[in-house]
């Protein structure tokens, strides 16, 4: 089986399950996007939805109804293919330590709208803490996954705090997006050092980061496209290219994080 483990809602829905079936991706990790370039028809257009990206990337917007309007779009996508899509919840960086508006938006998010983890967080430069909140509610939660953006704009700090919260929250998995960036190298040797934390490979900055993650962590290197901004098929032959055998193949491709989210075959 092969599962896409991280791309966002693209409009209409039926663009992304033709996708997969040329692809031959099975089932995709969905997130939901405030943010949608695939409807723009022209340059000024998609400038235009990207310097809205750039704002939610270094936390500059966390509009609560554009968020949960985001959220229905993401379920909707879901509820029309069951089979071929699970998703994680947006959560907003608001909420104080043990605040009960948080727990009961997690609780939401599990119970009404079946989300498989927390994320994607996207912060700026220095507000690695503003996660505390989430990690110590998802611990309290069964142990709920995280995906953390990890590419620019964090800096090698960032993820080193990033890091300290993974170790202090032991059970808790942590997904690291975008592999670090251009701090891959020394993400990677991070990730070697906590069984909790998790590689996702899309936007992979160099091919050298890619096989050396898959060398490193087989079993925590998690196959992604963040589509509609990567493409699944090439990063399906990259993974391919790039591990020594079809049993690591078949871990990163879809193994791993079938198990870390118990999804059903």
């Amino acid at each position: 089986m092969i599962i896409d483990s991280h791309a966002h809602v693209v409009l209409p829905i039926e663009n992304h399950i033709k996708m997969m079936d040329k692809s031959g991706i099975d089932k995709t990790v969905l997130f939901s996007t405030l943010v949608h370039p695939e409807k723009s028809n022209n340059y000024k257009e998609f400038i235009t939805e990207m310097d809205k990206l750039n704002q939610l990337l270094n936390n500059e917007v966390n509009p609560i109804e554009a968020r949960l309007n985001a959220l229905e779009e993401l379920s909707t996508s879901i509820k029309q293919h069951p089979d071929r899509f699970v998703g994680f919840g947006s959560v907003p960086l608001s909420y104080s330590p043990n605040d009960p508006k948080l727990n009961e938006w997690i609780e939401k998010l599990i119970k009404q709208y079946k989300m498989k983890g927390l994320g994607e967080f996207t912060l700026g430069t220095g507000q690695i803490q503003l996660l505390e909140p989430i990690f110590k509610a998802a611990s309290d939660y069964d142990s709920l996954p995280i995906w953390v953006h990890t590419f620019h704009p964090l800096s090698l700090k960032d993820i080193q705090e990033l890091f300290l919260l993974t170790q202090k929250y032991e059970n808790v998995p942590v997904i690291y997006g975008h592999m670090g960036g251009i701090h891959w190298l020394q993400t990677i040797e991070l990730i070697k050092r906590a069984e909790n934390a998790y590689l996702d490979i899309s936007a992979f900055y160099t091919t050298y980061a890619l096989s050396l993650a898959i060398k490193e962590i087989p079993e925590r290197t998690l196959f992604s496209s963040d589509f509609p901004y990567g493409d699944p098929f090439l990063n399906i032959q990259a993974v391919e290219r790039h591990t020594i055998s079809q049993e690591i193949a078949n871990r990163v491709l879809g193994g791993n994080i079938q198990t870390l989210l118990k999804l059903q075959i």
